[in-house]
């Protein structure tokens, strides 16, 4: 049965994400391992399928959702925010509030792509928590569908603060710079670990992945893939570290804040 090679998560450009599958299936071929495309909209379907070979997904559904699937690594990302493994959130209002700090924006309108979204979501909670009172700091906070139309939100007036991935933010810049215009980033969360790569195979498939990702981050013939995808490196990491999400998650709610 072919399995599945998908990176869903940084798409911002298409025919750089295809280069980026493209190398990596190339390099699963050499290693023994056939893979096919993945063209569904149902991202947690898609990382909890059995077929599933190689995958990006957020390190908040790892560990509130995906029990069963293996951590293979994450990419270093070299987007401003970033270093090693380690990414985190900017956080996002128009530019005629520029000078403000997070706890200026109390009782104004947040939009999130979606509540289990480390970026957008669990790691704003977690900078509010201490802010709040009675569990509440934001008026309201409504859902967008993905950073992109959180950030359109806000050009447009719907909402007052976003949290936005800072790979996002910095493949925006390049790609689609007028979604930026009149937005300014007003603060950033602590790092975390980045977006986790999965699979649904055993510890030889593991082995196998790791060694094709040390490879594409390596190889100069893939040199270009990886920096028109703003990927420096790649380390083999284990389900652990995602941890922390988890206690950001609690540390919120131990302050009543269940919810942005």
């Amino acid at each position: 049965m072919t399995k599945t090679l998908a990176f869903p998560m940084y798409a911002i450009n298409t025919a750089d994400n295809d280069r980026l599958w493209q190398a990596v299936r190339t390099l699963l071929l050499e290693r023994g391992l056939r893979v096919s495309s993945w063209n569904g909209t149902d991202l947690l379907a898609h990382w909890q399928s059995p077929e599933l070979l190689l995958s990006q997904t957020c390190g908040f559904p790892l560990v509130t959702q995906l029990t069963d699937v293996q951590t293979v690594g994450c990419f270093h990302y070299t987007a401003s925010g970033c270093e090693g493994i380690h990414y985190r959130s900017f956080l996002v209002a128009r530019e005629a509030d520029a000078g403000k700090t997070l706890a200026d924006f109390r009782g104004q309108r947040a939009v999130s792509n979606s509540v289990d979204s480390q970026s957008g979501y669990n790691a704003l909670r977690k900078m509010v928590a201490p802010l709040s009172v009675q569990g509440r700091f934001f008026s309201e906070t409504r859902l967008s569908g993905s950073h992109r139309q959180s950030l359109i939100a806000l050009a447009e007036g719907s909402a007052d603060i976003t949290a936005i991935d800072c790979v996002t933010w910095a493949l925006l810049q390049r790609h689609e710079p007028d979604v930026l215009k009149s937005l300014s980033v007003v603060g950033e969360t602590s790092p975390t670990p980045g977006l986790p790569l999965i699979t649904a195979g055993d510890a030889s498939t593991v082995e196998l992945l790791r060694d094709a990702l040390h490879a594409l981050v390596s190889e100069p013939q893939y040199q270009s893939v990886c920096e028109a995808m703003l990927i420096g490196g790649f380390s083999a990491v284990s389900r652990e570290p995602y941890s922390l999400l988890l206690a950001w998650r609690d540390e919120a709610v131990e302050l009543g804040v269940t919810r942005l």
